[in-house]
């Protein structure tokens, strides 16, 4: 009979190689925000999270101390996606007639204002309500939106605009007679001020109308 050599033996006692797998932690962050999307926060699981991202249970432990540190990371991971693709979106404007349309897409446009991500702002406001470490990203990604709009309005414009598109964003997402896009550009029309579409370029600063 075919015995087995003393080698053989050890490097079956031996424990399996962990699969290589290096998108695993990104994974987990963006499986943890479609959870948080269909469950809330609340519903929010380890073994959720783990099932969604196609990963081991014992994965979400070994990547992340605990379920707020993945929430948080999560949650971060949302703010620079949304907040590069309005600073994408708005660069693309080379004058400040393109600005304007950029402003109104952003509010109407659901490839910008996906149901998703709205679900997850409202998640993200009440997580972060009561944890200084959210409020922190949340600043940053209200700097990052400011900035990109800075570009083509003066500042106190671009906090204007800025607050505009996220509660007129939630407004339509609820309205059962939602703004169209011609009422989004009269709206931002008037917070520019009258005349202003088309008077400069890029990288200028026009004051709003007192």
């Amino acid at each position: 009979m075919y015995a087995s050599s003393p080698d053989a033996n050890r490097r079956s006692r031996l424990p399996a190689a962990r699969r290589y797998d290096p998108d695993r932690r990104a994974r987990i962050l963006r499986a943890t925000l479609d959870v948080v999307a269909e469950h809330g926060v609340a519903g929010a699981t380890h073994r959720r999270i783990a099932a969604a991202a196609g990963v081991p249970l014992g994965s979400m432990t070994y990547h992340f101390e605990g379920m707020e540190l993945l929430l948080t990371e999560a949650f971060t991971l949302l703010a620079d996606t949304v907040a590069a693709r309005f600073t994408e979106r708005l660069a693309a404007a080379s004058n400040r007639d393109e600005a304007l349309e950029a402003v109104v897409d952003l509010v109407v446009d659901e490839s910008w204002a996906t149901p998703q991500t709205m679900l997850l702002s409202y998640e993200l406001y009440a997580f972060a309500a009561r944890r200084p470490a959210l409020q922190s990203v949340m600043r940053d990604w209200m700097d990052k939106s400011r900035a990109a709009l800075g570009r083509h309005f003066a500042p106190e414009t671009a906090k204007a605009l800025d607050a505009m598109i996220e509660g007129l964003s939630i407004h339509r997402s609820v309205d059962r007679d939602p703004a169209d896009r011609a009422a989004v550009r009269s709206i931002v029309e008037r917070l520019v001020g009258e005349g202003a579409a088309g008077r400069s370029s890029v990288g200028s600063s026009i004051p709003t109308s007192p």
